[in-house]
């Protein structure tokens, strides 16, 4: 049971020593299998299997769903390991398109999220198609108490790793809070993106319709921005990841199924729109910038009624956040009491050269 820092290479601490196990070991089926628990992650983990294996003729199946199947089972009857989501990989047991009889190597990536309520019961199922003796390995950036006690239910006698300081986000980021009206999110975003220093940033949202509204929102006002999220087909969610890799979109607008394990060169700035639920989401999504030891600037949007979650962040975080402003937004005190009526959130307006007087045309998602 592992954790370590996010973009501390987590990802080659598992597949180097697997793919040198499976290079000597190579026939009779599959042996390893590694889980993920979003598309995207799934995808990245199986190139970078490509890059380290590439001469090694140790072959892999990503099995992932919105993906065809009958490529995939293709790749199954050849493969040596896989790497899939929980959802796809049960439609093939139940399909009787793959077995796991012989897997002797499992790894749980981000295994906190693999192991919350959402995820526990695919995983038991898979676990229990597992039938000879095996190693287990989980990684994550944070594995909290509870996580801990569930992740007890699929290990014997783990030994636990910790490298560096558990749940802490990386020294080379620059954190700070930017207190604003609900309804001045986003002008206040658009205002950013007029700063050089933004090169390339992932805004995140709290909802899906959130994100469509936010990427709108920056097109009219001439930022090159895509969407990511759970109600995007894979080609959608693909094309929208490989184009900001590429450079073609200066901001990608996530929900938190971008927030774990993408490796993406270069990300300058990470900017919470919406302030996460939990604390360890907020490390998970500013993980994104700062990269192999990089520098990288995280920036919160924080309205009064977010102070509460800003405190929890603050009091996990062990320190305060720096406030900052921008310049025509009169920043709120965080520490008022929160109204009983949520402002308008302006993120569906057109930009202007100045600030326009607010309007109720949406409400918060």
């Amino acid at each position: 049971m592992a954790t370590a820092g996010t973009g501390s290479g987590k990802t080659a601490a598992f597949l180097l020593p697997m793919l040198d196990r499976l290079r000597a070991h190579r026939g009779g089926g599959i042996t390893a299998l590694i889980l993920a628990p979003t598309r995207e992650l799934a995808a990245q983990i199986g190139h970078e299997a490509d890059l380290l294996s590439r001469n090694g003729r140790v072959r892999k199946a990503v099995i992932v769903g919105g993906e065809s199947m009958n490529r995939q089972i293709a790749e199954i009857r050849v493969a040596d390991y896989l790497i899939a989501c929980p959802g796809r990989l049960i439609d093939h047991l139940e399909r009787r398109t793959v077995r796991l009889d012989r897997v002797t190597l499992v790894v749980i990536d981000e295994a906190d999220r693999m192991l919350d309520m959402g995820f526990l019961p695919q995983l038991r199922r898979i676990v229990r198609a597992l039938k000879t003796p095996r190693q287990t390995l989980m990684f994550s950036a944070t594995m909290d108490a509870e996580v801990e006690r569930i992740a007890r239910e699929f290990l014997r006698d783990p030994a636990r790793v910790n490298i560096g300081k558990i749940a802490a986000p990386p020294m080379t980021i620059r954190h700070s809070v930017c207190p604003v009206e609900l309804a001045d999110k986003g002008p206040l975003l658009l205002e950013l993106m007029k700063r050089p220093e933004v090169e390339s940033a992932i805004v995140f949202t709290r909802t899906r319709s959130r994100a469509d509204r936010v990427t709108r929102m920056l097109a009219r006002g001439g930022v090159s921005a895509a969407a990511i999220h759970g109600d995007r087909s894979q080609n959608q969610r693909s094309a929208a990841l490989s184009g900001f890799r590429r450079g073609s979109y200066r901001v990608l607008v996530a929900t938190d199924i971008a927030a774990r394990g993408l490796d993406i060169p270069d990300v300058s700035h990470v900017i919470n729109f919406d302030l996460p639920d939990a604390s360890d989401t907020y490390i998970h999504r500013i993980g994104r910038t700062a990269r192999m030891g990089k520098s990288g600037e995280a920036l919160t949007l924080v309205t009064p009624e977010e102070r509460g979650a800003l405190g929890d962040l603050e009091k996990r975080l062990g320190r305060k956040l720096d406030r900052t402003t921008v310049a025509g937004f009169e920043p709120p005190a965080l520490q008022q009491a929160p109204s009983d009526r949520s402002p308008a959130l302006a993120i569906d307006r057109p930009p202007s050269g100045r600030r326009q007087p607010r309007r109720n045309r949406f409400r918060a998602s």
